[in-house]
């Protein structure tokens, strides 16, 4: 199940947006994410690992269905409070989903992927439950912010102390490695963790500086190919029959002669 959030830290998740630096990169987060996932009106749409509800808030003027679903029920008590009656949320595993196949036209997991003990079981939950695309969302090993912090939790334990901070190449090779050679789309955001600004956000949005191994978020679109597995059925031959002459009738032939 991985790790589950508890009151305290749900509580932290909401206030880091309290200064303007984390407010801009989360912007910019939801930006990239956003552009990956092209939402479309009357789209369906699951966020796996819903957490406090801030990843579905920029979704909710855009017409989608949306549904949210996580492991912590403080997490969910926030969510539920933010977004009211417009997501319907539930609480689960993201290696266990309760969802029929194909009940959604996207899922989508922001930051949640590297809280799992099964991330391989989290991704085939996520296509299982996906009709059209499967965006990902995770920390990046090589961001330098990424690194202090998880230089820090070896010394003041907190969140990211549980988490497993993905690389391009690492994410692209688990994913290859459950669904085969599928369409993959990949980009970075947050180059600059440390500077803020108008200037700072249009460079972060240039497509060939979000193609840099080093953002702090790891923006990721699978489309997955559905794959059919043929099984040889055994032949069925069936022997001719003989033709057997009635016994009476031969003997009454031979009688006659």
């Amino acid at each position: 199940m991985g790790y589950v959030f508890d009151f305290k830290d749900a509580g932290k998740c909401d206030a880091r947006l309290d200064t303007r630096r984390h407010r801009h990169c989360m912007d910019l987060e939801t930006k990239l994410i956003r552009d990956l996932i092209s939402p479309e009106k009357g789209q369906r749409m699951l966020d796996i690992g819903c957490g406090t509800g801030l990843s579905l808030v920029p979704f909710l003027d855009q017409g989608l269905n949306l549904t949210g679903i996580d492991p912590s029920p403080y997490m969910l008590d926030l969510a539920a409070s933010r977004l009211g009656s417009q997501v319907d949320l539930h609480r689960g595993q993201a290696e266990d989903l309760p969802f029929d196949d194909n009940a959604f036209d996207t899922a989508l997991m922001f930051t949640s992927l590297e809280f799992t003990d099964r991330p391989a079981k989290a991704i085939e939950e996520a296509c299982r439950v996906a009709k059209d695309q499967v965006v990902i969302g995770v920390l990046n090993r090589y961001a330098p912010l990424n690194m202090a912090r998880r230089f820090k939790s070896f010394f003041f334990p907190g969140i990211y102390t549980h988490a497993h901070f993905f690389s391009v190449w690492e994410l692209k090779s688990l994913l290859f490695s459950i669904l085969g050679q599928v369409p993959v789309k990949w980009r970075t955001t947050v180059q600059f963790p440390f500077l803020s600004g108008i200037w700072v956000a249009r460079v972060e949005n240039f497509r060939l500086v979000q193609k840099s191994y080093c953002g702090t978020l790891i923006g990721m679109r699978i489309q997955p190919v559905p794959k059919f597995r043929t099984r040889p059925l055994a032949l069925k031959i069936s022997k001719r029959k003989l033709y057997k002459p009635a016994t009476g009738l031969v003997a009454g032939l031979r009688a006659e002669e």
